[in-house]
């Protein structure tokens, strides 16, 4: 008799179980907006860092020219050295330039780019051959000077990166 008691309880709350998991469920999760994030409202555009007088006195040293579109972006970084580091037909009598793309996100003041060296037309680049390949991520620390001014500081680098705006864009999310 004991049992058959015990039986008719737990049978009475197994629907009252489902129907709360079921609510859980339902309220706790959502899926993932099918549109890109807007990204950061200031950066939107293409950004140009222009060589100082600093830049002359480096051995080597990069120039950056982003394109931020919602939350991706787009960088050139423009390499010149005085001293050879590889074949020739890379290094291009001491310029080469490398490309990558990808996703950003900003908190506080660091800007994380994170995405993968591509060629000039966006396409992915091949492993091997010349310069970098595969996985591109650096972090900068942002300060905004001003509408048209922006300076970024490499976490691998001391020396920052002055950036002017050369167009601004507005944000229209695509779709994923």
């Amino acid at each position: 008799m004991l049992k058959i008691q015990s039986i008719r309880r737990f049978t009475s709350s197994v629907p009252a179980l489902l129907l709360c998991c079921w609510l859980l469920s339902l309220f706790s999760c959502s899926p993932n907006a099918n549109v890109q994030s807007p990204g950061v409202a200031f950066l939107q555009g293409e950004w140009q860092q222009h060589p100082e007088a600093v830049h002359r006195q480096l051995v080597n040293y990069t120039l950056y020219q982003f394109k931020f579109s919602c939350d991706s972006f787009f960088v050139a970084m423009q390499s010149f050295s005085k001293i050879n580091y590889g074949a020739d037909t890379c290094m291009n009598k001491g310029q080469w330039t490398e490309y990558a793309k990808g996703h950003y996100d900003q908190r506080n003041d660091t800007l994380h780019l994170r995405g993968f060296f591509c060629n000039a037309d966006y396409s992915l680049k091949d492993p091997g051959g010349c310069f970098r390949s595969g996985v591109y991520e650096d972090y900068f620390k942002t300060v905004k000077t001003s509408d048209s001014t922006v300076k970024f500081t490499s976490t691998g680098s001391i020396l920052p990166s002055n950036l002017h705006l050369v167009k601004r864009t507005a944000c229209v999310p695509k779709p994923l």
